[in-house]
């Protein structure tokens, strides 16, 4: 039998893990002799676990596409929506750490739901600041101090602290500790997109408003008022869906839109409404956000008319809206960084 109580901390003993807790105490699970190419047999059944991180839709992506024959489960930390549909298309079992799990070996057969997981408590170090220096980077800003706080504006200080506190979750690497090659890298880029959307979703929605529009063409719509937004001294961009239609067209049709705006509070956001001849309205297919970051204020850039936010913002908003939403973020990082 397997050793339920292993603490092995590595990622493949992790999916395993993963895999054992679903398991009834009635299945027979054991470790296959070391010249089988299988992590486990599972009543007969010889079964390999792949783990896939975060869970993300890009996560499990990238190992189906390089999937060889065989019985397979995928585990994850959370395995998200659009990675369950992938899965389930593909005809693979998977489960994660909350305990949700769709498995079919044989006449096993496990549908679970898990357990909502409690946000982790290191989650809340990615403040503010970490999370505007980590736009910078996937941005395309250098990994330094004064780099950092070029793009940001932040403080030495606040720059300095965000690379360290990177660093030490391993997402950043360096080749020299001081001099010209010790500049911080992203260490592995996959992987340090899908824990910044996780911290930036992680946050609690802030202050917005819902306003009404009658406009057939959103991006038209939204071009138009950008105008009114210039003409007020109201800083502003688009993220999500419509953003998205522009810099990686995915979906067949945008019928909503965010845009962020410099306010602070749910005043200004009224003010700005009413300069602009906008009526908020509850259900309204226009919402309006204060910049949650000043780097995601400071990165935006004009296309096609339109003040775009930076893209890894624009991944981690789509995330939001659901299953079509995650597939349009795995196409914008695949049109961004290549497949």
């Amino acid at each position: 039998m397997i050793n339920r109580n292993s603490s092995a901390p590595d990622s493949h003993h992790r999916g395993e893990r993963a895999v054992l807790a679903v398991f009834p105490p009635s299945v027979n699970v054991i470790e296959p002799k070391s010249n089988q190419e299988a992590d486990l047999e599972v009543n007969g059944h010889a079964i390999n676990v792949k783990w896939v991180g975060q869970g993300h839709l890009g996560d499990v992506r990238k190992v189906l596409n390089d999937l060889p024959m065989g019985n397979f489960i995928f585990a994850a930390r959370h395995m998200s929506p659009g990675a369950r549909n992938a899965l389930s298309e593909a005809g693979i079992n998977w489960v994660d750490e909350s305990g949700a799990a769709e498995i079919s070996i044989g006449t096993i057969l496990i549908s679970k739901t898990g357990v909502p997981q409690k946000k982790d408590g290191a989650i809340k170090r990615w403040t503010p600041g970490v999370i505007s220096v980590a736009e910078a980077l996937l941005c395309g800003t250098q990994g330094t101090q004064s780099a950092t706080q070029a793009t940001t504006g932040l403080s030495a200080g606040s720059c300095a602290n965000a690379l360290r506190f990177l660093s030490e979750q391993e997402l950043l690497t360096s080749k020299a500790k001081r001099g010209p090659q010790s500049a911080r890298r992203i260490a592995n880029r996959r992987e340090f997109l899908s824990k910044y959307a996780d911290a930036v979703n992680e946050i609690r929605p802030g202050i917005e408003i819902e306003i009404g529009i009658s406009w057939q063409d959103i991006l038209s719509g939204i071009a138009k008022l950008g105008y009114r937004f210039d003409d007020s001294k109201t800083d502003w961009a688009v993220t999500g869906g419509a953003a998205a239609a522009v810099l990686a067209p995915f979906l067949s049709s945008v019928n909503r839109a965010t845009v962020y705006v410099n306010a602070i509070s749910i005043a200004e956001l009224h003010a700005i409404a009413l300069a602009a001849e906008l009526r908020p309205i509850k259900g309204g297919r226009l919402t309006l956000k204060p910049f949650p970051t000043v780097s995601v204020q400071r990165l935006s850039r004009h296309y096609d008319g339109l003040r775009i936010a930076p893209w890894p913002r624009i991944y981690a908003d789509l995330l939001r809206e659901g299953v079509r939403g995650e597939e349009a973020a795995e196409h914008l990082f695949e049109v961004i960084h290549g497949r």
